[in-house]
């Protein structure tokens, strides 16, 4: 279950496409934990921007700002402005928690014995892939800014970022990394 949710757009008048007088306003989200597009009916009055990262369940006995998840959205159902800020909102979630992004540098396997899991990253192929496997033999990546000291390779955290979007935005792969299906 989803705790927070980072704001991708907001809609003061709700979808141009709800239909009848009684319109609410919407925010488009991306739940922080297990990376879902979320449809999100918040309470009157609440005025929110992109980025915002907004609390879905009571924090410390305060109710949230919002009335409830209306549902889980499709990429297709994603508005221009929320596929905008999709990337930046990826961002700051895997650098708001590194240990979960980082342990897949630290534990990813093998797959076969001609492909790894780690060359599904985009911009990592066989070269890296064992650099990042020698190294974390020596000792486990401890940050982002380790790895990247320890192994050639530049923004680790946009890889990521840039492999979670591929994954949210329907790349047909049987390998899911960081997302469910």
């Amino acid at each position: 279950m989803e705790s927070y949710a980072i704001v991708l757009d907001y809609l003061p008048n709700g979808r141009s496409t709800d239909r009848g007088f009684h319109r609410e306003p919407l925010v488009i989200g991306l739940g922080a934990n297990e990376l879902k597009f979320l449809e999100i009916v918040v309470r009157p009055g609440l005025v929110t921007a992109p980025g915002q990262r907004l609390p879905l369940v009571p924090v410390d006995g305060t109710p949230p700002p919002i009335d409830h998840v209306r549902r889980r959205l499709a990429p297709s159902e994603l508005t221009a402005a929320a596929r905008t800020e999709l990337e930046p909102a990826l961002e700051a979630i895997v650098r708001a928690d590194p240990p979960r992004y980082l342990r897949f540098f630290n534990e990813a396997e093998a797959v076969s014995r001609r492909y790894h899991l780690l060359e599904i990253l985009p911009g990592i192929g066989k070269k890296t892939m064992q650099a990042i496997v020698d190294e974390r033999r020596r000792q486990p990546f401890a940050s982002f800014e380790d790895l990247e000291r320890r192994v050639p390779l530049k923004a680790p955290e946009r890889i990521v970022v840039a492999r979670i979007e591929q994954e949210l935005l329907g790349v047909d792969d049987k390998y899911r990394l960081f997302v469910a299906p």
